[in-house]
């Protein structure tokens, strides 16, 4: 599909699957024992994807994610340590061993750290990503080997968190002071009851060479609305969420992936220095239930003769090579 590198996470659990029986029952940590031996088999499986890419000899690369969404990965284990610290140390020394799987990036492997949603902008409440930015201020040992950036979901729909409050008409930057990336955006120019609609995704800026640039932008095939919670639809409201962004677009599967093209005109607009497509709860069902339009997997599935794996190679090769006149690839 053209992709350099994907992104792995560890990102639930955190404390459970890293640190010891004490800290489990110190903080009364819902981690009973089969729990947590799944927990870190995933971790295990995970890790293996490095010596086995390597052995396969494949060019992508692995970018991890971290866990920053509870609180407790900052607390600390009986060994002084806390588990987003031993996370950090789990996924570097695979990344030491393995070197030729990372991404480069401001001259050290990246690593990101996941937030979740509906992030507090007020550093007077020391929210969790500001705390997390202060633990890797105050160890450098950490921070000198790595670049971390935070992500965070659904920015469209935080506009405290934006450069510019308005009502946008395109990509919404995201405020440096924040400098979130996205995990994932809704792009949904319908109405909607919330300040924030129209929906447009976000991106942080960054300078390469003095010159300011877009860092990162991450587009989807389709994502599940927000505003209306996670029980949307329900038997008195329309056959979707108001907000959510269609896999085919407002006017149903005749449209041609008509979501994911728009992301990726956004896309080849800004020329972000990260381009991320976004992929979730792969082979099981979405938040509303299994329905093609609302449900963002890329799969070898042919639905209604249109394969996502087929749309993903096509828009990825377009915006490589947008002066490419080989035959297009679409059904």
């Amino acid at each position: 599909m053209g992709m350099d590198a994907a992104l792995i996470e560890t990102t639930n659990n955190v404390s459970c699957i890293f640190n010891s029986d004490w800290f489990i029952k110190k903080y009364k940590l819902n981690c009973p024992p089969d729990f947590r031996l799944q927990n870190q088999t995933i971790r295990n499986n995970t890790g293996n994807l490095y010596p086995a890419w390597s052995k396969l000899g494949t060019r992508l690369k692995l970018i991890p994610l971290m866990g920053g969404i509870d609180q407790d990965v900052l607390y600390l284990d009986v060994d002084g340590k806390t588990a987003f610290e031993k996370e950090i140390e789990y996924f570097g020394t695979r990344m030491h061993e393995h070197p030729n799987l990372n991404v480069i990036y401001k001259g050290k492997p990246l690593m990101l750290v996941f937030l979740g949603a509906g992030q507090d902008p007020s550093i007077a409440d020391n929210p969790l990503w500001y705390q997390i930015r202060q633990f890797l201020k105050h160890h450098p040992e950490i921070a000198g080997k790595y670049t971390f950036r935070q992500m965070a979901g659904y920015l469209d729909a935080q506009p405290y968190l934006w450069a510019t409050q308005s009502t946008p008409d395109g990509p919404v930057k995201i405020n440096p002071a924040y400098g979130f990336w996205s995990w994932v955006d809704r792009l949904n120019n319908r109405t909607c009851n919330t300040p924030a609609c129209p929906y447009y995704p976000s991106y942080n800026e960054t300078k390469v060479d003095g010159e300011s640039r877009a860092e990162n932008f991450t587009a989807s095939i389709a994502t599940a609305g927000i505003e209306a919670g996670w029980g949307c639809p329900n038997p008195n409201s329309p056959p979707y969420c108001l907000d959510d962004s269609l896999r085919y677009g407002d006017l149903g599967k005749d449209h041609y992936y008509a979501t994911f093209h728009e992301f990726m005109q956004y896309a080849r607009q800004l020329d972000p220095i990260f381009l991320i497509v976004h992929q979730f709860n792969e082979f099981v069902q979405p938040d509303e239930g299994f329905d093609a339009n609302t449900d963002d997997d890329i799969e070898p599935a042919n639905l209604w003769g249109h394969g996502a794996v087929t749309a993903v190679r096509h828009e990825v090769r377009v915006y490589r090579h947008p002066d490419d006149d080989s035959p297009d690839d679409q059904p």
